[in-house]
């Protein structure tokens, strides 16, 4: 299965990653891509993290560096049950992708119950379009019951590659989300997760479980550079529209 178009990378704007902008084209590069999308986390995430300035400046980078394709977003903080993230409606829509997951200095791991309504209510913001890393496991959350709403409502659910070396305890979540997506025609986003140049890219355990779950590539939204166009495309009439 090809994948054209890497999803999820940070850069050293988000202080915990190690690579430059230039850097990250350079591994795409290597890796084959036509593009990527640059993800940085959202200002509540500890850290030192990028203002919210940072993702209104972003269209002062080019389009496209050294033929790469650059898509501009973010990997929002799901702050409360009530779906609730940390950048206001003047700087996402003028973004092309926009995630947003639960991390544990944003909200703190909570009953399935609670996990699964934050999810749910995220997904149903117009301007998220795909929760990261959904099978992390310090949120256990109802797979089905998000699927099923991310499904319904068009969004995306992230494969995540980096999940299986540094969240300990994915894979079989990981693998059920994927089965499940299968099974009620859910999107599927396939990310790398990059904090460093080489792995942008790297979706090597994360392509096993999708191909292993038997999606194909139209569920997966970054499988071409012409369906994550449209996906993005779609995504922004349907905001639009709302």
């Amino acid at each position: 299965m090809k994948i054209q178009v890497d999803t999820h990378t940070h850069s050293t704007a988000s202080l915990h990653a190690y690579s430059t902008l230039d850097e990250m084209v350079n591994g795409a590069k290597k890796h084959k891509l036509k593009g990527f999308t640059l993800t940085e986390h959202g200002p509540a995430l500890q850290g030192g993290l990028p203002h919210p300035y940072y993702f209104g400046n972003l269209q002062v980078i080019p389009k496209k560096i050294r033929g790469i394709s650059l898509f501009r977003g973010v990997e929002l903080n799901i702050m409360d049950e009530a779906g609730a993230v940390d950048l206001s409606v003047k700087y996402l829509k003028t973004l092309d992708f926009v995630m947003a997951g639960l991390h544990e200095a944003c909200f703190k791991p909570s009953s399935t119950e609670a996990n699964t309504r934050a999810m749910i209510a995220a997904l149903a913001n117009p301007y998220v379009d795909c929760i990261s890393h959904p099978g992390n496991p310090p949120y256990p959350i109802d797979y089905e019951e998000v699927v099923k709403s991310a499904a319904r409502l068009g969004k995306a659910l992230e494969i995540n590659n980096s999940s299986f070396k540094v969240r300990k305890g994915s894979f079989e979540n990981c693998k059920t989300i994927a089965r499940l997506c299968k099974q009620y025609g859910c999107l599927v986003s396939c990310g790398s997760d990059a904090h460093y140049w080489r792995d942008v890219g790297n979706f090597e355990t994360a392509r096993a479980v999708i191909v292993e779950a038997g999606i194909d590539e139209a569920l997966l939204i970054n499988s071409t550079m012409e369906r994550f166009i449209e996906f993005c495309t779609l995504r922004t009439n349907e905001r639009k529209a709302a």
